[in-house]
């Protein structure tokens, strides 16, 4: 996935009330391996295309479910574009220490995703893609 650009799905995440029991299910299901991240609860995957993600306990600020990730070059740019476009920014811009920032929206029907800007494109989670394989 060489030259990832905006608009693209970058990052997955699974929020279950077991994540355990999900990771698991994943595992066998697909064969991914997981990576706990040190201090969180928050296990990280690699697909073998497309885009990678994550495996967290829900909560009340995400509740059951997948979130799908969208690369944004300009997080404040996008969410003014959602708002624009008829849909409602549910959560604005939060950083992500070291990584980047990212935003929950929901488009006009209900849907909910996320944006994502990365801090920089060489070092986030993105640069895989745009390195190539």
């Amino acid at each position: 996935m060489t030259g990832v650009r905006p608009g693209s799905l970058i990052h997955v995440e699974f929020a279950s009330r077991d994540p355990e029991n999900t990771r698991r299910f994943l595992e066998k299901l697909f064969g991914w391996r997981f990576q706990s991240m040190p201090g969180l609860e928050y296990d990280v995957f690699a697909a073998p295309t497309g885009p990678g993600g994550a495996v967290l306990r829900a909560s009340p600020e995400q509740p059951e479910g997948v979130l799908d990730y969208f690369l944004s070059d300009n997080l404040e740019e996008d969410l003014a574009k959602v708002e624009r476009a008829g849909g409602r920014v549910r959560r604005g811009k939060t950083a992500i220490p070291h990584v980047g920032w990212w935003a929950l929206v929901e488009e006009p029907a209900g849907a909910v995703f996320a944006l994502f800007q990365t801090q920089s494109p060489e070092r986030g989670p993105v640069a895989r893609y745009r390195a190539g394989p």
